[in-house]
């Protein structure tokens, strides 16, 4: 799949009611993702007297996580890749982490299958797992927050 007809594809969404859109094609997976927005509007009522005006905002259609005063030091580990996230090696398998678990820098906390390939994904640094954000099997993107851990000190 090229730019071109990437491009053509984000244009066929634009006038569509259409949220989302996932492609494979020459084992290339590509997911297109719009962002509803609200609408503008003034509806003038029989007695003469006008409702609020909405003004036009963009809201994506998955909430952001915005990082908590209290969350200064704790870093998140984020997916390198698209694909399937798993917790442990397979579907009987104990999963690789735990929240509360102490890990080592280079130690596996789960697995993304990408293209019927298996990628573990290590941890970055010696820590404490905060918080696991995502459930076994779900669909990741690149760049979305698996982990969040606590350095230790």
């Amino acid at each position: 799949m090229n730019i071109k007809e990437l491009k053509e594809l984000i244009d066929l969404l634009k006038d569509t009611e259409v949220t989302e859109l996932e492609i494979e094609k020459a084992g290339v997976k590509v997911r297109i993702k719009k962002y509803r927005s609200v609408q503008s509007s003034i509806s003038e009522r029989t007695d003469g007297s006008a409702t609020a005006l909405v003004e036009k905002v963009a809201i994506p259609e998955e909430p952001e996580l915005k990082e908590k005063p209290a969350d200064k030091g704790i870093i998140t580990i984020k997916s390198p890749i698209v694909g399937t996230f798993f917790r442990s090696s397979s579907p009987d398998a104990v999963p690789y982490v735990e929240v509360g678990d102490v890990v080592k820098k280079g130690q596996v906390l789960c697995i993304i299958e990408a293209m019927k390939l298996m990628n573990e994904i290590e941890s970055e640094l010696d820590g404490k797992v905060v918080e696991i954000l995502l459930e076994n099997a779900q669909p990741v993107e690149y760049g979305e927050p698996l982990f969040r851990i606590e350095p230790l000190t």
